[in-house]
């Protein structure tokens, strides 16, 4: 029971292996809950619960000491609760169907090709900030992002890196230095400048992303966390890109958009075995919406490769998405 005050758990200890969290928001502000490992590294979040809603989050949890957070409003390190998860360290560590088994370390080598392409994106956009040349600096800010925006569940397990990389201006806690890509993003789209302080970000956000990088070997994943992660992605597109919140400077919006359907395409696509033979029906469903989706994409899809500015999309138009992203999410959760 999540409220403005409390993250009340009914058990602070259990066995590991999979696990069920049923969330109640009993608070006046929209939360999210994190299960968060030592280092604040994430097993498992799940992100706008609204007041008076409930939600269900399925994690695989190995044995070890946790934290359970709420955070009413969405911000701060978030009420915690201590967890204990006993048994065998490895209880949850390899899933009875040896297809799950292949699905993910399949998933963990799309991560790290998604990783390894980024860097080079984004080294080719610290340079052209560094060479001063803004118009470059601008073609090469959206393509820089696109690794990111398809793995992000995995980039934001690592819990000191996302905040680092990609947090916006209106996300900041109390006494964080905002850095990375959004902050390059308003100097280079609203500001139209480069001056020294850009050119060391520059050089930061590669530094961080080269951490985020090396680190996808440690990173958690199960097949669960494959299908949360599925679903987060299009939840930062529900939450962010549909607004136009996300790339508010840029309107590079339905780029991330594409990356973070790709990505969840892809986890799906690696379950789908599993998947469509415990349920046909919800495979056929889930084949149409994600081609649904893609192929109102894919109106919006230029010649040279790059999206539609998203301030050139109608509110009409941003409804089409939402209703489309909410048909795929739905089946998909």
């Amino acid at each position: 029971n999540a409220t403005d005050t409390a993250c009340e758990v009914s058990k602070t200890s259990f066995p590991a292996g999979h696990v069920v969290l049923d969330i109640t928001n009993k608070g006046s502000k929209t939360t999210e809950v994190y299960v968060y490992a030592a280092g604040d590294k994430i097993v498992t979040e799940r992100e706008n619960i609204g007041p008076g809603t409930k939600a269900t989050i399925n994690a695989e949890i190995k044995a070890g000491s946790y934290e359970i957070a709420c955070k009413p409003g969405m911000v701060g390190d978030g009420i915690r609760q201590k967890i204990t998860v006993t048994g065998d360290a490895s209880a949850a560590a390899a899933p009875a169907d040896p297809r799950l088994t292949a699905a993910v370390d399949a998933y963990r080598k799309y991560a790290q090709e998604q990783a390894d392409l980024t860097i080079p994106a984004v080294e080719a956009f610290a340079a052209a900030i560094k060479a001063g040349d803004v118009e470059k600096a601008k073609s090469l800010y959206a393509p820089s992002r696109t690794g990111w925006e398809r793995t992000e569940p995995v980039a934001e397990s690592f819990g000191d890196i996302d905040p680092k990389t990609d947090t916006r201006e209106d996300g900041l806690e109390a006494g964080q230095e905002w850095t990375g890509w959004h902050k390059l993003e308003k100097s280079l789209f609203a500001d139209a400048k480069i001056g020294d302080d850009e050119k060391k970000l520059a050089d930061q956000l590669v530094t961080d992303l080269k951490d985020w990088q090396k680190k996808i070997p440690e990173a958690e994943i199960t097949a669960t966390s494959m299908a949360n992660g599925a679903k987060e992605l299009l939840d930062e597109v529900a939450t962010g890109k549909i607004t136009g919140e996300e790339d508010r400077y840029s309107h590079t919006d339905l780029a991330d958009f594409a990356a973070n359907v790709e990505g969840a395409r892809k986890a799906y696509e690696l379950l789908k075995p599993v998947a469509s033979e415990k349920d046909a029906e919800l495979a056929k469903t889930l084949d149409s919406e994600f081609a649904a989706t893609e192929a109102l994409l894919a109106k919006y899809k230029q010649a040279d490769g790059t999206y539609t500015s998203y301030d050139k999309v109608a509110d009409a138009e941003r409804k089409t998405f939402s209703d489309a992203v909410n048909a795929l999410g739905e089946p998909l959760s």
